[in-house]
């Protein structure tokens, strides 16, 4: 199945970007416009190192495949610099919007940590209120293009960081302005969930969503972390539950698996995976399968009834989209319209909403996929 330049396929002669699709993992700071960013930092007064924006996306992809989590992470050093004031911040989220509903995205939700974006003196309220405002034009803005979407805030903490029950405060001061839910994020690795436990508490008696960053660096004790000390209500990739999956014997497309505790868990509970194939490649996420997409246990999981979902994760690090994700997945599994309907509802079953508005989203992918 061929891949056009813009990371579009005919699957079952409908296009793959035609099709309503939910982004549940996507960082704001992963999805700049490389021409954004060159524009922000000549304002800002930030090196860049490439100043074509071919170029400087050619840059991110090299920087990011480095198969280490902790090298990929720093590329975001150059895209942070950038979102240090008002005006940048709202710029960066609408255009964050724009760019969804053009890859026909519905819903999606926007992670992001506040308190790597106060260098310009903002405070955390106004930097929220920020990335708000942008949310919002660009909503509008996709309206008026004819196409509808809707993006919520994942107000983030950074995992290696002292703040989490602070911005976990901060979260829920805005869950009726925007923000659905609550997440940490960084160098997973050696940052176990349960190093705050005290922010996860106070969430949990306020009744606030969270998904946690857990089994992508780190394997099964920090998502058993992610769960117990986080109670996560998804993980943040999540991929190396398959680490607690024995396989038993193959014959054809029909796998013998031995499930432990973890696993069982996750599946039977139908914990949601947020997936993110091209990223998990280029951090060595999936190391221990190998190193083609081939290998990822995605199909697997899928196989076995996890609650998979399909992300990007970072969209400038990857040079890659939501459409672009499900066609490699397709191109890789031959897998059919069924299977890229599977995702789209899992992710819509998952979302940070009243159940009545997931729904809503589950009718609107149902008819899209069935016209």
């Amino acid at each position: 199945m061929p891949i056009d330049q813009h990371g579009d396929a005919l699957l079952e002669g409908v296009s793959l970007r035609s099709l309503p699709k939910v982004s549940l993992h996507d960082h704001l700071d992963g999805a700049l416009r490389p021409q954004t960013i060159i524009e922000l930092a000549e304002d800002a007064g930030v090196e860049v190192p490439e100043r074509d924006a071919e170029d400087l996306a050619h840059w991110f992809a090299d920087k990011s495949d480095s198969g280490s989590l902790t090298e990929y992470l720093k590329t975001f050093d150059l895209t942070t610099a950038v979102m240090q004031t008002r005006e940048g911040l709202t710029r960066v989220a609408r255009e964050f919007v724009e760019d969804l509903a053009e890859d026909g995205v519905i819903y999606g939700e926007v992670r992001w940590a506040p308190e790597q974006h106060l260098g310009g003196g903002l405070t955390l309220e106004e930097v929220v209120e920020a990335v708000q405002e942008g949310l919002e034009e660009g909503e509008d803005a996709a309206a008026d293009a004819g196409r509808d979407i809707r993006v919520g805030q994942l107000v983030t903490a950074m995992r290696h960081a002292d703040r989490a029950l602070e911005i976990a405060k901060l979260a829920v001061s805005f869950r009726d302005r925007g923000v659905v839910g609550f997440d940490i994020a960084g160098a997973e690795d050696g940052f176990p969930p349960s190093m705050h436990r005290a922010a996860f508490d106070y969430l949990a008696g306020e009744f606030f969503p969270v998904t946690v960053h857990a089994g992508e660096a780190a394997g099964l004790d920090s998502i058993r972390s992610a769960l117990i000390d986080g109670r996560a209500l998804r993980l943040g990739h999540g991929v190396r539950i398959a680490e607690d999956l024995e396989i038993v014997s193959r014959s054809g497309d029909v796998v013998e698996v031995v499930f432990g505790d973890l696993a069982r868990w996750v599946r039977d509970r139908e914990i949601p995976l947020e997936l993110s194939p091209s990223s998990n490649l280029q951090t060595g996420a999936i190391a221990a399968w190998g190193e083609e997409l081939g290998d990822h246990p995605i199909d697997l999981l899928h196989q076995l009834g996890f609650s998979v979902t399909v992300n990007v994760d970072n969209r400038t690090m990857s040079r890659t989209s939501l459409t672009r994700e499900l066609a490699l997945l397709v191109e890789t599994f031959d897998y059919g319209l069924s299977d890229i309907e599977a995702f789209q509802l899992n992710a819509a079953a998952a979302a940070f909403l009243p159940v009545e508005e997931r729904e809503e989203l589950i009718e609107l992918i149902a008819e899209g996929f069935e016209r």
